[in-house]
């Protein structure tokens, strides 16, 4: 697939999508939410896709919306109506939020390798990513607040379940002051840093390549619970994974694994 503002690549079993306009430190303009779906939808279609790293091209890993995409949004709403404006404002939030869902949506795990900054909508898109790991020179900004908007595709509602304290969450969203890499760790927002983006990328696919050996029909079903225990009761979430497991549980991969296992071999499994 042909992409405007992204480079995708599948190298064996891990897909790597990259941020791709380092001259606009990846700004995210029109072209890249598009892009950003249809990428995490040819993932998810994908059989020989096991996991997805994402990342960013250049200095940075994304400066969060494209402000001339802001600055032309209300050319794009016009009616004569102002009920039907708002419909349409409604439906492009709607939308983005929906674009940068695709990450969850995604059977696939998906892990973000963030170095540099990473602003505003791109904080937004990282807390879709089942891990998040970061350079020393990394910073996230909840920026929103900066050019006097409520952040609205996902940072409000994803952000206070990966880093805890609502207090924290507020101050970040009333200040805009900027998380470095460390301090980044030490909230839970990121699982490792790395000393240089050399090191993140590489670190990332090691990651990657553990993963991507595990039983792919298993690591699907990891990513469906976890995701659903988020939003759920306990009970819920327990209810959830039997069903599941009273479907997926008896497959060739449970079989693999405890054949290798006890031949004391490496299990294989196949996409």
């Amino acid at each position: 697939m042909d992409y405007e503002t992204l480079t995708v690549a599948l190298d064996g079993p891990i897909a790597t999508v990259r941020l791709n306009r380092p001259d606009k430190a990846n700004a995210m303009n029109l072209a890249m939410w598009h892009d950003i779906r249809r990428a995490f939808e040819w993932i998810d279609q994908t059989p020989a896709a096991r996991v997805a790293v994402l990342e960013g091209q250049g200095r940075h890993f994304t400066s969060g919306i494209d402000l001339q995409m802001m600055a032309a949004i209300p050319a794009t709403l016009h009616d004569d109506c102002d009920g039907r404006v708002r419909e349409n404002l409604r439906r492009l939030v709607l939308d983005l939020q929906d674009t940068l869902s695709s990450l969850e949506r995604c059977r696939k795990p998906v892990l973000a390798a963030v170095h540099g900054a990473c602003i505003g909508a791109g904080v937004d898109l990282v807390c879709c990513a089942d891990m998040r790991y970061a350079a020393a020179d990394a910073s996230f900004v909840v920026k929103e607040i900066d050019i006097g908007m409520v952040a609205d595709v996902g940072t409000l509602q994803r952000l206070p379940k990966l880093i805890g304290p609502q207090g924290l969450v507020r101050e970040l969203a009333y200040t805009g002051r900027a998380v470095d890499a460390a301090e980044a760790r030490a909230i839970g927002l990121v699982n490792r840093v790395f000393d240089t983006p050399e090191a993140l990328a590489a670190g990332v696919r090691e990651i990657a390549t553990v993963i991507a050996a595990k039983s792919p029909l298993a690591t699907r079903g990891i990513k469906e619970m976890l995701n659903y225990a988020r939003d759920h009761s306990v009970a819920d979430g327990l209810d959830h994974v039997a069903t599941w497991n009273a479907a997926m549980l008896l497959s060739e991969d449970l079989m693999a694994a405890m054949s290798a296992a006890a031949q004391r071999q490496v299990p294989r499994f196949r996409d």
